[in-house]
């Protein structure tokens, strides 16, 4: 008789998970897709999150980067170009991405050594290694290797030691991201 009342169990317990199941599978047919954010419909405006980061889709290649620049607000923009020229003109084979929110670039895809990201009174760059940089960025993080680098708009950017940083940067291994 205990076999019995088993074999019962079994198949009720089999009968309620093919129900779920097939409740799940309806529902998951009858959602409605949404609309495509705003930052992501043709000749809509990108919204601006905190710092004036531009909401860009993530994306990889040189257009997303682009994108999100030219989508920054005021100095911010000018800023952006110019490290994205400096960083292109010093490593021409860069790869590209944004992530995130920032824009990120590496050597390989998938592996990162340098980011920028927007805040409300300075640029910040991101060197995933700069621990290992000489001399090392003047930023410090919670992160062991990281280190930072803030452009104010008042403050000229020291290219030349940027431009340094880079190159150092591009030879170190990567944070894979």
């Amino acid at each position: 008789m205990a076999k019995k009342a088993k074999k019962t169990a079994k198949k009720k317990t089999a009968k309620r998970t093919a129900k779920k199941t097939a409740k799940r599978a309806v529902a998951k047919k009858a959602k409605p897709r949404k609309a495509a954010p705003a930052s992501a419909r043709k000749g809509a405006k990108p919204t601006l999150l905190s710092g004036g980061n531009p909401q860009i889709p993530k994306g990889y290649g040189d257009a997303p980067v682009q994108a999100y620049i030219a989508a920054s607000p005021g100095w911010k923009r000018e800023v952006g170009r110019r490290l994205d020229a400096l960083i292109t003109r010093t490593i021409p084979d860069v790869r590209k991405a944004v992530k995130w929110n920032s824009p990120l670039y590496g050597m390989e895809d998938h592996v990162w050594f340098l980011s920028f990201h927007y805040f409300a009174k300075y640029v910040k760059v991101a060197f995933f290694r700069g621990a290992a940089l000489r001399p090392v960025p003047p930023g410090k993080s919670t992160q062991k290797n990281v280190r930072y680098l803030d452009i104010h708009e008042d403050q000229p950017l020291d290219e030349t030691r940027f431009i340094d940083w880079v190159k150092q940067a591009s030879h170190l291994p990567g944070e894979r991201m």
